[in-house]
């Protein structure tokens, strides 16, 4: 079956990884901007970053067939260091219009600071000013609930941008329904360790169904599967639901969601 997978860093993988993604049927992966593993010192390390998602992974994925898009910002990790954030911020409509950007993500939350939500805040006005999509990130573990509910207070607080122009990732159980229940798209990661494995994941679809839910795997520097949404694939033709279902979450939806964005170009296996 053909996917695609909405949030994967595919700048912490090896080449190898797109060869096997694309013989095990993707199409295409969506890119946010995320943590290098320290701290950038500079708006200049941002502005290389950024043409590394935006030139270099793209010819990469090209190469196996698979469509790449990207998202652009500076994340929770980094965002205690507010007047570098701002320059970041300041610093992204150089690249909104390249092709494959999908808009501002993922931006959110790591530790519930005020620092983070200021940034956080900051990003969101950037999306409403100019009319662009925005990827989530909620904390991990023990501060996920806390942190996702700031989150959703915050963009009611701002009132600007479309419930239907955000995706809140990495929900789980426990979070999901204050997300969809508030209209937002709503994001599923895989992990093996942390997050959701794709038991869980079935579990989440089969009490809320298929609709505003998508799956990834987030692929990146620490364990994690880039292969976790056939895995998702495989739990959910063992559970017997149906290939149209299945399609929904993993195909159908993102094409759905990212479809809002203006620059967006359907991959070419599945335009048609």
């Amino acid at each position: 079956m053909d996917f695609f997978d909405p949030h994967l860093h595919m700048v912490s993988r090896t080449t190898d990884d797109y060869a096997t993604l694309a013989r095990m049927g993707c199409v295409a992966v969506s890119e946010p901007a995320f943590w290098a593993g320290y701290d950038r010192g500079s708006v200049d390390g941002f502005r290389d970053y950024f043409r590394q998602l935006t030139e270099f992974e793209p010819s990469r994925a090209k190469q196996h067939g698979i469509a790449h898009y990207t998202w652009l910002c500076i994340n929770a990790k980094e965002a205690e260091n507010v007047a570098l954030s701002r320059e970041v911020i300041a610093m992204i409509p150089e690249f909104l219009d390249r092709p494959g950007v999908l808009g501002i993500g993922e931006i959110g939350l790591n530790k519930n600071t005020p620092n983070e939500a200021v940034v956080f805040a900051e990003h969101v006005d950037l999306a409403a000013r100019l009319g662009e999509l925005v990827l989530i990130h909620t904390p991990h573990l023990a501060d996920k609930l806390q942190g996702t509910r700031m989150i959703l207070d915050l963009l009611r607080d701002d009132g600007r941008l479309a419930r239907e122009d955000v995706l809140v990732d990495h929900v789980e159980e426990h979070t999901v329904g204050y997300v969809l229940d508030e209209g937002y798209w709503a994001g599923v990661t895989l992990y093996p360790t942390s997050k959701c494995t794709p038991a869980r994941a079935a579990d989440i679809i089969e009490k809320y169904g298929p609709e505003r839910l998508l799956v990834n795997s987030a692929g990146d520097w620490g364990p994690s599967r880039p292969t976790a949404v056939p895995d998702f694939i495989f739990e959910m033709r063992a559970r017997g639901h149906s290939e149209a279902t299945i399609r929904r979450v993993v195909l159908e939806n993102p094409l759905e969601f990212f479809g809002r964005c203006k620059r967006f170009t359907p991959p070419a296996r599945v335009a048609g």
